[in-house]
């Protein structure tokens, strides 16, 4: 079995670095590739990849994709990829030594096609390498930080929709259509990764310009399926958004900002503001977005 592993990233040389390092070093992997769909960086992400692919440890190669657009990046790498199945992962992960046998052997049966995806573990460092636990088990359909597909399987459904053009929800969304395309969800315990997120990277204001984004882009993912499951994804029914308007309302969000950056409060104080801020801040975008498209 031969895997392509594809890896979206945009100026983000250092982290691809370390993610590539973690491929170089798995355990008996069965034979695969590395694409990395370069979403338009100008950083040193091609000396990265030249780097590594001079070192021939694993076949390597960029695709660049020059418009910001992450569907439109994963997609140029899914139509570089030769392998039969094709492995998702983000440029911030570091991979176990046994990560992608365990993605193969999860497809080895081959009887149905399998979305494959394994526990996620959000760390602060590289340095940090829990197990993972229960609190790690997820229900998600289909992520693209760790997921394996068919090839075939996401040809056959149009790969990612490039509507979807800032940050959140195209992997769910084309998740839902591999499920009505009978592709089965399998979840492998032992094919999990760790998912760097440092502080001093992932500030506040970092992940609100994220969080809005989610918002804006649920908004897209409605338009295209309005199902009772895609709303309870979104958070996009009656009682979610009535609680979100009496837990976050929008003159309150600001005030929860405030309090989520002031770092003279305890911090189970700013870490309650930062959940009600963010909280807002998404029910703030998807009600505007949807306001905007009629619904």
């Amino acid at each position: 079995m031969k895997l392509s592993v594809v890896i979206a990233t945009r100026d983000r040389a250092g982290f691809l670095e370390r993610a590539l390092e973690s491929l170089a070093a798995q355990d008996d992997p069965p034979e695969f590739e590395v694409v990395v769909a370069d979403n338009g960086s100008s950083d040193a992400t091609a000396e990265v990849v030249a780097r590594h692919a001079d070192a021939g440890r694993f076949p390597l190669r960029r695709v660049f994709v020059p418009e910001p657009n992450r569907s439109a990046a994963r997609n140029a790498g899914i139509a570089e990829a030769g392998g039969p199945i094709v492995v998702f992962v983000d440029d911030d992960v570091w991979l176990p030594a046994g990560f992608l046998a365990a993605h193969a052997r999860a497809h080895a049966d081959g009887v149905f096609p399998s979305a494959v995806s394994g526990p996620i573990v959000n760390v602060p460092s590289y340095e940090t390498r829990p197990k993972p636990n229960w609190r790690n088990f997820s229900q998600a359909f289909f992520c693209t930080c760790n997921v394996s597909v068919p090839r075939s399987a996401l040809l056959a459904v149009g790969s990612f929709d490039a509507t979807f053009n800032l940050y959140g929800w195209e992997d769910t969304e084309l998740g839902l259509r591999l499920r009505r395309h009978d592709v089965r969800r399998f979840f492998a315990w032992d094919a999990y990764l760790w998912h760097v997120k440092p502080p001093e990277v992932e500030t506040l204001d970092v992940v609100y310009g994220k969080t809005v984004e989610l918002g804006r882009m649920a908004a897209v993912l409605l338009e295209k399926d309005d199902s009772p499951r895609a709303r309870l994804a979104t958070g996009a029914y009656d009682l979610n958004l009535l609680r979100a308007a009496l837990t976050a309302p929008p003159w309150l969000v600001p005030a929860l900002g405030s309090l989520a950056r002031n770092e003279r409060l305890p911090a189970p104080l700013r870490s309650f503001a930062r959940g009600q801020y963010l909280d807002g801040a998404y029910v703030q975008a998807l009600r505007k977005a949807l306001a905007e498209r009629g619904r």
